[in-house]
């Protein structure tokens, strides 16, 4: 087995490692941000599976969500790849892990959620999948930071009262009412509706500006 570079040895002669994707599904369920887990011979995991020959990462991804949760139709992007070469006690295992943010009410019921707290899951998940979890979060706080609501974890009309729950949800801390209503106005486009339910004055329902980015001002405020 080859172990240093030379231009006329064959590739197959050089070591190589199994190669996987895993994708963290987070959803807001009861006001708390969670993520998707399955059953795995090691304890719950992260949906995840090996690479087939010629496979690109997207498509197994998209299969280990089919084969492992049963999700389909989600959208996902790659947040990190995890290469420490001791993380599988099976082998050298490299890792492509992937992140989604998906409506609670899209998930179906037979789920399993594990609560996150503080940034990280609350619950041991197999290899190094809590640490994915966690580079998730970090991911979706930025996504939060420079768009409303940008996967749609509520519905396509929500009111101010409920962005904010998310944001809270997703950055795990109070925020300031009128701060945050000032921060985002100019990301959101009145409907001329108004909320019915509860027993307050209605509320006035916003749909997203798909143009329209948050000021800086906005992720330093979320994240202070």
């Amino acid at each position: 087995m080859a172990t240093q570079d030379h231009p006329d040895t064959p590739l197959t002669d050089y070591p190589r490692p199994s190669v996987a994707v895993d994708v963290a599904v987070l959803a807001v369920r009861d006001n708390t941000l969670c993520v998707v887990a399955v059953p795995s011979p090691r304890g719950r995991a992260l949906p995840g599976t090996f690479l087939h020959p010629g496979e690109r990462l997207a498509d197994a991804a998209e299969r280990a969500l089919r084969s492992k949760a049963s999700l389909s139709g989600l959208s996902f992007h790659q947040i990190g790849m995890f290469d420490e070469p001791n993380r599988d006690d099976r082998g050298w295992v490299l890792s492509m892990a992937h992140g989604a943010a998906v409506a609670y009410e899209n998930l179906g019921t037979a789920v399993d959620l594990v609560e996150i707290r503080n940034g990280s899951p609350t619950s041991e998940l197999a290899f190094d999948h809590n640490a994915m979890v966690a580079l998730s979060v970090v991911d979706l706080r930025e996504r939060y930071g420079s768009k409303v609501d940008p996967a749609h974890l509520l519905g396509s009309t929500f009111t101010l009262l409920e962005l904010r729950r998310v944001y809270e949800v997703i950055y795990d801390k109070e925020l300031p009412k009128d701060t945050f209503r000032r921060h985002v106005a100019g990301a959101l486009i009145g409907t001329g509706d108004s909320s019915t339910t509860g027993a307050g004055r209605p509320a006035e329902l916003y749909r997203r500006n798909p143009d329209a980015r948050l000021p800086e001002s906005a992720a330093a405020l979320f994240k202070s």
